[in-house]
């Protein structure tokens, strides 16, 4: 009997050392050190509020997302259009302010067409050597990189963001559009296996639509299921990457995810939760003082999270005015130019340049922010802005953020450092 006490608690020391190795070998303290970082959004992924102007010199209302881009332009001509926008949307000189600023995470959006469109589809594809760039230029300024597929095949969520807008996601409806992604994700896998010291993270799929229904939730299971099988065990073998596995919580409740990549079966799997008060209209008729304080409350839901957390996506923003936010041609809830949307007030002086601010709206937003990334930071591991800039909406830009100075140059710096309590 002693001899068999003996062997379970060397087994579990080994085990114990095992799981801690493993800790150990990722390129970035989690656990002790938070994540303070920025989205690279409207670069590899279009967004018709980010870069608006991609979408009105058009001159074509058809042309709503990325998808549309492609199918309703001259091939040659929208290709030279997205390769000046590749140039100089983010280049190494954003990594450079990004870092000196005290951030240490990129997170970067990227579609399944820079890989594959042999559905036939109109992307034009052309992303991938930018994506290298980005690594590059993450591991010249010590940033860690997550790489973030955006949007999968027939859309995961029917999102403009996910490559083609549509009323409902048809993704999980064919099993060819998750065998697609999946490929993709395995293809994504085996570039950075590696280059666990800059990619340190790989989310296998944005935002998908959990609200949809139990179909889509099944399929969503399953895909992480899969999509961690692959970023884990890239090798082919046993061997395992030291890459972490970031899923999206599906805007289901993080209680949802209970049980699910649990340790010690699994190990290298976060929760990614993206955290907005504006898109409905009961938020857009919050106050700033409850704003806030519903930023004070997610502490603790996101301490009660089964798996580490990252608040991969959140914004300074508090009403939906930037111009597309809702979609190219879409109004605003807040103003009542969305449809079927009571007024609450003017969208002046709440979006587009900062020189339209007050002093009184720039002190929310730094109270905001700060309410924001202390919850977050206390309740979880850390947070993600989106997103480091945009053309005509300041309030959402981490860059304008900081020029404007309801953001400061050092996350640290906190001028209502007890606003949570």
């Amino acid at each position: 009997m002693a001899g068999f006490s003996l062997s379970l608690s060397l087994a579990f020391l080994a085990t114990f050392f095992v799981l801690r190795v493993k800790a150990l070998n990722y390129s970035f303290p989690y656990g002790s050190q938070k994540v303070r970082g920025v989205n690279l959004g409207g670069w590899l992924v279009l967004e018709p509020w980010i870069t608006p102007s991609l979408f009105d010199n058009t001159g074509d209302s058809r042309i709503v997302d990325e998808y549309t881009f492609g199918q309703y332009q001259d091939r040659d001509y929208a290709s030279g259009i997205l390769k000046n926008h590749w140039d100089t949307w983010i280049t190494e000189t954003d990594f450079a302010a990004i870092a000196a600023l005290g951030l240490n995470h990129v997170r970067l959006p990227i579609g399944y067409w820079a890989f594959d469109v042999s559905a036939g589809e109109p992307y034009i594809q052309g992303q991938v050597p930018y994506l290298r760039k980005a690594v590059n230029w993450a591991r010249k300024y010590e940033l860690k990189v997550i790489v973030d597929l955006h949007g999968a095949p027939g859309s995961q969520n029917g999102f403009d963001n996910s490559g083609q807008k549509m009323n409902t996601p048809t993704w999980h409806m064919k099993q060819s559009n998750i065998d697609r992604t999946n490929a993709v994700i395995k293809t994504l896998a085996s570039m950075y296996k590696d280059m666990a010291d800059v990619v340190s993270v790989i989310a296998p799929l944005n935002e998908p639509a959990g609200f949809n229904g139990p179909d889509i939730l099944r399929a969503i299971r399953q895909y992480w299921l899969d999509s961690f099988e692959s970023i884990r065990h890239p090798y082919g073998g046993d061997k395992e990457s030291n890459t972490i596995v970031m899923i999206h919580d599906a805007f289901q409740s993080l209680s949802y995810w209970n049980g699910f990549l649990q340790r010690p079966t699994y190990h290298g799997a976060f929760i990614d939760t993206h955290r907005y008060q504006i898109f409905s209209v009961a938020e857009n008729q919050l106050s700033n003082t409850q704003h806030i304080q519903r930023a004070c409350d997610s502490r603790n839901d996101l301490a009660s999270a089964p798996l580490w957390v990252v608040v991969g996506e959140f914004t300074p923003a508090a009403t939906d005015c930037a111009k597309y936010l809702n979609g190219r041609g879409v109004g605003s809830r807040y103003d009542g130019t969305y449809p079927d949307a009571p007024r609450i007030g003017s969208c002046s002086g709440r979006t587009g340049r900062a020189s339209s601010f007050s002093s009184s709206y720039k002190t929310f937003l730094r109270q905001y922010w700060e309410a924001q990334i202390s919850s977050y930071e206390r309740g979880g591991q850390g947070w993600i802005q989106w997103t480091w800039k945009a053309e005509s909406a300041d309030e959402w830009s981490y860059q304008a953020g900081v020029t404007n100075g309801w953001i400061p140059r050092n996350p640290e710096d906190r001028a209502y450092p007890n606003i949570c309590g």
